[in-house]
């Protein structure tokens, strides 16, 4: 049954429920185009609409022809402004050079084929199973730089590229940041997709289940437990929840965590303790270096005035000879 007006604006205003902006964009671009519209020109209206694809061909174009049109002093450049650098031209030399240009595009296209938009283009796409669970498996983050989907938008990668024989199957999918992504093109297939919620050993006490029940204070890939042989009161430890031995191994996103973390549980102890002064943050690498669990974490130690004769020298003091100098 067709709709009449004031069922489009009820199901618009009252009933569409959205998880992008797809339902009123189509509905937008129809009544643009005076009620039809062909899947193509659909897609076209949307694309005009994806700012992450609008953000990468402006610096595309910035990258590669402009740069070198601008050489050739073809176009001009100014104020974000591009301009053909010609005299007026009449409607049959607008024709030719249209012609022109399209003659070039048929050439490059009939050369390279599929391979002129690479993965834009491709005749076997990700279904929607495969995406859910690549982006679900992934947390929501990039597997490179460990930015959100709030921060950028995230796309499935193949890790092996289409280009160069990758299939479209689990094992060859990572998520990456827009941003990583057009970096990586098809010109690597590093798996990035390091385990850092996956690794476990077994007869690690930090890893047992147990351990990181206790925890006070947590965020995507490192916890927060009371130290159980405090040097001072509120002696707080950072843990990776992956087991890696050390902070040579931690991955960024977890030395990342690991600050933001040690800044809040940081202002928490000032709040609650006003006779905390300073504090001592550091970690033991090696057993030669004192490191008890092989385990990557953090020691946050309050210091309050009188907790010991002579602070002075701080860590100096893990060599006690050298404490004083």
């Amino acid at each position: 049954m067709t709709k009449a007006f004031d069922d489009l604006i009820d199901f618009i205003e009252n009933k569409m429920r959205m998880s992008h902006i797809y339902q009123p964009l189509l509905i937008q671009t129809l009544v643009d185009s005076d009620g039809k519209a062909t899947l193509r020109q659909l897609a076209q209206n949307f694309v005009l609409k994806d700012e992450s694809q609008l953000i990468f061909y402006e610096k595309r174009i910035k990258e590669m022809p402009l740069k070198i049109l601008k050489k050739h002093e073809i176009v001009h450049f100014n104020n974000g402004i591009v301009s053909l650098n010609s005299t007026k031209l009449s409607y049959e030399e607008k024709s030719k050079l249209k012609m022109a240009c399209e003659k070039k595009l048929q050439e490059y296209i009939q050369k390279r084929g599929m391979k002129t938009w690479d993965y834009r283009l491709l005749e076997d796409p990700i279904n929607d199973n495969m995406r859910y669970t690549v982006l679900k498996n992934s947390e929501g983050r990039c597997e490179l730089c460990g930015v959100t989907k709030k921060e950028r938008p995230l796309d499935v990668d193949h890790i092996i590229p289409r280009s160069k024989g990758g299939k479209n199957k689990l094992s060859n999918l990572q998520v990456l940041c827009s941003k990583c992504n057009r970096t990586k093109g098809n010109k690597d297939s590093t798996d990035f997709r390091q385990s850092e919620k996956g690794d476990f050993e077994e007869d690690c006490i930090f890893c047992k289940k147990e351990f990181q029940s206790e925890k006070i204070f947590e965020n995507d890939t490192v916890f927060a437990v009371h130290d159980k042989f405090p040097v001072t009161k509120d002696h707080i430890m950072i843990i990776t929840k992956r087991h890696t031995a050390d902070f040579f191994s931690m991955s960024e996103l977890e030395r990342k965590d690991s600050n933001e973390l040690l800044r809040v549980i940081k202002n928490k102890i000032l709040e609650k303790d006003k006779t905390v002064e300073g504090f001592n943050v550091g970690m033991n690498c090696g057993k030669i270096a004192g490191q008890t669990i092989p385990h990557a974490h953090i020691h946050l130690i309050p210091r309050r005035t009188g907790d010991i004769d002579n602070p002075s020298g701080g860590v100096r003091g893990v060599i006690p000879s050298k404490m004083k100098y």
